[in-house]
């Protein structure tokens, strides 16, 4: 009976302190999403830089662009939708981009943009054994290439860039490589490679947070380590304490001294609630009577209007101390928070999202710190 007893003394104990470490992580998520846009314009080349056999960076490369495009990036909440907003926002910098998944000891397609037909792109194997795709896998650094140097296989699946130039960059997630991208000019002569490196960067940064986030929450089952492999003549890297973004990506061309990995990188799985913590939700939860397509749209508008306002308090400190002080703080900031309101309105302002106007909640919760009056009379209610 007195075992029983210290078992449920201690399993409420450690869900206080599962919940309290959670409560203090999700504080903590506005400070590390502004540390790392600081690290990422701290990293910017000095106007016109860039890496000595690439192209020159073009329009949408500017300190500004960048911004928006790791907003974009941070506006993901699950892994492979930052992935996807990686290629999305890399496609503004080069011609062509690809990513392709390192798992079990290969390294194949996962997704593509520019090229002809980006589906081609999946399931496509990378040597990881020979040539810059092996420098960079190894190395875990961002390596400049002639395209003969990707093989006449890749040549004849997907053609020359112009200027025959490429760029493979490594996707590292707790010091491993999980993936590839691949990036080239194409026909058009864009390859801005310091802006792609960055972009990378600030990627692997946002998937640490969201997989930090992830290990705080209650958590039911850890899956089982993979599988032992095999010795190759390049390292095999797993991500073991990685949710897997491409849990459902199994590459079809593995090399044959390497052992398949039948299961993915050791997963945490989120507590799928109880019968009361479903009720619980419906109660708490403004969104619950949504369907979940609508209610996903609505969250992510609420995240992006965070990170836009986010990113005005970063870069304008001092107007915003002024401003409260003064409240005069709309008049201050206007330029800022009208050209960030557009942003969000040309994503979210023909969407279902558009009657919750967060931009406008979060620029009265955030910036004014829920009082009205430090706004001026000029800013619209």
């Amino acid at each position: 009976m007195a075992e029983h007893k210290n078992n449920e003394a201690q399993a409420g104990i450690e869900e206080i302190v599962g919940t309290a470490v959670a409560n203090a992580l999700q504080a903590q998520i506005p400070q590390l999403q502004a540390q790392i846009v600081q690290q990422v314009l701290r990293a910017l080349p000095a106007p016109g830089a860039a890496h000595e056999g690439q192209s020159p960076s073009h329009e949408g490369t500017s300190a500004n662009g960048l911004v928006q495009a790791v907003a974009q990036i941070h506006a993901g909440s699950t892994q492979k939708e930052i992935l996807r907003a990686l290629l999305d926002a890399g496609s503004q910098h080069c011609a062509r981009i690809a990513l392709f998944v390192v798992k079990s000891g290969a390294a194949s397609g996962w997704q593509a943009r520019g090229f002809a037909d980006d589906d081609a792109v999946k399931d496509f194997p990378l040597d990881l054994h020979s040539g810059p795709v092996a420098h960079s896998y190894q190395n875990r650094v961002a390596t400049p290439a002639n395209i003969a140097e990707m093989g006449g296989q890749f040549i004849d699946h997907f053609g020359r860039p112009a200027n025959e130039q490429a760029l493979l960059l490594p996707l590292a997630l707790k010091d491993k490589v999980a993936a590839l991208v691949y990036a080239d000019s194409g026909d058009s002569g864009l390859l801005a490679a310091d802006a792609l490196e960055l972009l990378v960067i600030a990627t692997s940064a946002w998937l640490e947070v969201v997989s930090l986030r992830k290990t705080a929450a209650p958590r039911e089952d850890i899956a089982p380590p993979p599988p032992e492999v095999e010795k190759s003549a390049a390292p095999v890297q797993t991500v073991s304490s990685f949710s897997d973004p491409f849990a459902s990506h199994a590459p079809k061309h593995v090399p044959a001294k390497v052992v398949a990995d039948p299961a993915p990188a050791a997963e945490v799985v989120e507590v799928a609630s109880a019968h009361s913590a479903a009720a619980a939700a419906v109660a708490t939860d403004p969104l619950a009577g949504l369907s979940p397509e609508d209610a996903d749209t609505h969250r992510k508008a609420q995240r992006f209007a965070r990170l836009l306002v986010d990113e005005i308090k970063l870069y304008n400190q001092a107007k915003v101390a002024e401003g409260r002080r003064n409240k005069d703080l709309y008049d201050r900031l206007k330029e800022d928070i009208e050209k960030s309101r557009g942003t969000w309105q040309k994503r979210y302002g023909s969407t279902v999202a558009a009657s919750g106007e967060y931009f406008q909640a979060e620029i009265v919760r955030s910036l004014a710190e829920d009082d009205l009056s430090v706004m001026g009379a000029n800013f619209r209610r």
